[in-house]
């Protein structure tokens, strides 16, 4: 959502970094330092490196080579050497490239993960990366290429290019050779890495997980806007009320279920249409009468994927790691399976944030089972096809969704003469679930448009009281600010873009939470 999400600035410590201080680096240009701590964590990680160094201490990545070639000793004289050719060798990520604020989150959490201090490198290159951000040096950094494990190498060394002064990036809207942005912005490129360096900048979750991130917070927002258009479906289409009663979600127990019947009795709250329509039926649909279950169930899924992120927000996820006693041990913390895994349920708990949408859609449209709405929501139907291809469009997305949900963390390919034997897949589940995000919510944007329509049809039949809830009749209303009743066939492309412009601008939750403070 276009929200802005405000702080004076944001200290990283490498601990505490929250979803909305990413938001409002990534997206909203916030201000970063590392605290004092931090950089002082960050100089004594350095200091154990060089002694390993000098020590000729055997230690993989620093005096070894990397992946399928750990087990060949590189020489105190070329670790330098060593260290720049992994960025040279490892930026062979292609496709179109990641958003701006994707690659600002991804620079983000590198720099917070600097912040524990066990990766090993020197606090100029930390400091590189801060000013990049805060100067809004981007770096061009294509999509395709990572296995995530180990970690995101491909993607995250096209950043590293450009704190060497090499590779390309966007400054200020245009796209240019790294080193002139870098020049352009006042900052020094590091001449050289040394030994360690490279890793702690190429080895991590870090780009699957900024972009995941990004996703999760617009699909919060998502879920909540899916109550609300609900609740306008639910109005315009008489439903039963029955459904939400607290006592049914009480005798199931889950949260997620309790807090979207609650939502939906709070946004009806004063609905003459529905009060009118009690006892019409003994029941609804399931796209009507199971909103809690399917809702409840999608957040309760977000709400598990909101907790492994806010861990990996503040995770160290390079390889080795180095501490206290120069002591390096080698692990795989920068295997991506806890977030392929969530960002694969991300996706799928999208995709059916718009299945059901997508029914409630066809429920207003369909005169057999609308419950007295005129077909396809027209004025006068035959000569006019009203809201006929918005349903069918809505079901394409929905079917594409589909095929987006196979999750991507169930393959696996092994890499670097298997040594890699099996790798994660998250960043593919992470960019996917983005796919989906930006589905759901055009589906969820014609469910809006929609209910609205079926809501002045709904008036013109007459056969129930006209008066919505005064928090559904804001909603309305600020909809019709923007797009007039149909009652006519008119080049409807442009109600649907301005449609979807107003779920992105954050609108319709800012109208919600002025009736409802704690909607969530």
């Amino acid at each position: 959502m276009n929200t802005a999400v405000l702080f004076d600035e944001v200290e990283l410590t490498g601990h505490d970094l929250t979803l909305k201080q990413l938001v409002a680096v990534a997206r909203f240009y916030c201000e970063v330092r590392i605290s004092d701590d931090a950089l002082e964590r960050i100089r004594e990680s350095r200091q154990r490196v060089d002694r390993i160094t000098e020590n000729k201490q055997v230690a993989y990545g620093i005096t070894t080579g990397f992946g399928g070639l750990a087990k060949v000793n590189v020489s105190t004289e070329l670790s330098k050497q060593l260290s720049n050719n992994l960025i040279l060798s490892h930026c062979v990520a292609t496709g179109d490239p990641y958003s701006e604020e994707q690659v600002r989150g991804m620079m983000l959490l590198l720099v917070n993960a600097f912040c524990h201090g066990v990766s090993g490198l020197r606090p100029e290159v930390a400091k590189t990366y801060v000013d990049m951000l805060n100067r809004n040096v981007i770096p061009v950094v294509p999509q395709k290429g990572s296995l995530g494990a180990s970690g995101d190498l491909a993607p995250l060394s096209h950043i590293a290019l450009v704190v060497l002064g090499k590779g390309e990036a966007f400054y200020k809207g245009e796209r240019m050779p790294g080193a002139k942005a870098m020049e352009i912005a006042g900052i020094k490129p590091i001449d050289t890495l040394f030994s360690k360096e490279a890793l702690a900048m190429t080895n991590g979750t870090y780009a699957m997980t900024a972009v995941g991130a990004l996703n999760l917070y617009d699909a919060l927002d998502l879920v909540a806007i899916s109550d609300v258009t609900a609740a306008l479906s639910l109005s315009a289409l008489t439903g039963q009320l029955d459904a939400f009663d607290k006592r049914i979600q009480l005798e199931r127990g889950q949260k997620g279920q309790q807090v979207a019947a609650a939502n939906i009795l709070k946004l009806t709250e004063g609905c003459d249409m529905l009060k009118d329509s009690q006892g019409l039926r003994v029941q609804d649909s399931y796209s009507l009468r199971c909103i809690p279950q399917v809702h409840g169930a999608i957040r309760d899924a977000l709400a598990y994927v909101r907790e492994k992120t806010e861990i990996e927000l503040n995770a160290v996820t390079d390889n080795p790691l180095i501490f206290e006693g120069d002591e390096v041990i080698s692990g795989g913390n920068f295997h991506g399976e806890p977030m392929a895994l969530a960002y694969d349920f991300m996706g799928m708990a999208l995709s059916e944030v718009a299945s059901i949408s997508e029914r409630r859609t066809e429920k207003m449209v369909n005169a057999a089972i609308s419950n007295g709405l005129t077909p396809f929501l027209t004025v006068d139907p035959g000569i006019n096809s009203g809201f006929m291809i918005v349903q069918y469009s809505a079901a394409s997305m929905v079917s594409e969704n589909k095929v987006l949900a196979h999750p991507a963390c169930v393959d696996s390919i092994p890499s670097s003469a298997n040594q890699e034997d099996f790798v994660s897949m998250g960043t593919t589940s992470a960019r996917k679930s983005g796919w989906i995000l930006e589905n759901s919510r055009s589906v969820v944007a014609y469910e809006l448009f929609t209910a609205c329509q079926a809501v002045d049809i709904r008036r013109r039949v007459g056969n129930v009281s006209p008066g919505l809830s005064p928090v559904l009749q804001a909603v309305y209303s600020l909809v019709r600010e923007n797009i007039d009743f149909i009652d006519k066939d008119r080049e409807i492309r442009i109600d649907i873009a301005r449609i979807e412009e107003l779920l992105r601008s954050g609108k319709i939750l800012e109208t919600v939470r002025q009736h409802i403070p704690d909607f969530e």
